[in-house]
């Protein structure tokens, strides 16, 4: 499926007229984005799974050359079967070693032909195998796709508001909270209306159990002010300070349980848009929120 390329939307949410907000712009543009990156994550996960079919097929080819090998090799011991069976006719004073020869042909094509049960056996597996892996990446990703629908559609008007973006990239899915919705300049505290967010925010969460929750503090490059070094000497500090806001808030005032989530603080060294001008510092200063998998998220504590 071709996406339609952000440049021709956007082109055509401008056409619409001087009486299209700046707020129903954005939205259309976040729309769009999310409805892109959603196909571009179903074609990849359908590379992979082609990626994954050519390997097994592949695996197969060799393994019934093998089987074609078997079988020439089957075919010969049994010629050399009758050969030898003619030469005891002529030869009876070697009877008892021609006896010991076709044995131990006997016991070769026994080999051989279990040899060749294995090879169908693990060519059936391999086909089984095949099948299982589809099966489950399929459910995998309508899973991930099941449970942003949920979000989606349960935080549709925090979204429409522009407080906060919801994404799906590689079957993992992230909630971006900007910091003017969460955090007055240079502050951890959460301000009233961010604590109106992280509230709904975090009755959604409740509702996947199964998932922990990454929250990662980020910044702009623009260096801590001379009246704040004291408390936080870099961004680091600053971006750490405000995740583990966000994490006492959703354990202490939502109830997430504290073993479901991961504070971080990245600082200034993954952005998402250009620190050159103010409408992009403002999109780099952020809370990001992570849903992974529990079990992979208790590996790494």
């Amino acid at each position: 499926m071709k996406r339609l390329p952000i440049v021709i939307l956007l082109g055509l949410a401008l056409s619409l007229g001087a009486c299209v907000s700046k707020n129903t712009f954005q939205q259309k543009v976040n729309e769009a984005d999310l409805l892109t990156r959603d196909v571009a994550d179903l074609s990849t996960a359908n590379a992979e799974l082609r990626q994954d079919k050519i390997t097994l097929q592949g695996d197969m080819s060799k393994l019934n050359s093998r089987l074609v090998d078997s079988l020439q090799q089957n075919s010969k011991l049994q010629r050399n079967l009758l050969a030898a069976n003619a030469n005891q006719e002529r030869q009876e004073g070697n009877l008892s070693l021609h006896q010991q020869q076709i044995a131990a042909m006997h016991e070769q094509l026994t080999d051989m032909q279990q040899t060749n049960d294995q090879l169908l056996t693990t060519i059936e597996e391999l086909n089984l195998a095949l099948e299982k892996e589809k099966i489950a990446r399929e459910a995998r990703l309508a899973k991930v796709k099941n449970t942003y629908n949920q979000l989606v559609g349960a935080l549709e008007d925090e979204i429409k508001r522009g407080e906060l973006t919801i994404s799906n990239l590689e079957g993992q899915l992230s909630v971006n909270l900007l910091n003017k919705i969460l955090f007055d300049s240079g502050k951890t505290v959460i301000k009233k209306e961010g604590q109106k967010v992280l509230k709904s925010l975090g009755d959604v969460l409740n509702k996947f159990p199964e998932k922990a929750l990454q929250i990662e503090g980020h910044t702009d490059n623009v260096q801590i002010s001379s009246r704040l070094k004291e408390r936080y000497p870099t961004n680091w500090e600053l971006s750490t300070a405000r995740a583990t806001s966000v994490v006492h808030f959703l354990q202490d005032k939502v109830g997430l349980p504290g073993e479901r989530m991961i504070a971080a603080g990245l600082s200034e060294y993954q952005p998402v848009s250009s620190n050159d001008d103010t409408e992009g510092r403002a999109q780099n200063r952020r809370i990001q929120i992570l849903l992974v998998p529990l079990k992979t998220a208790m590996a790494t504590k």
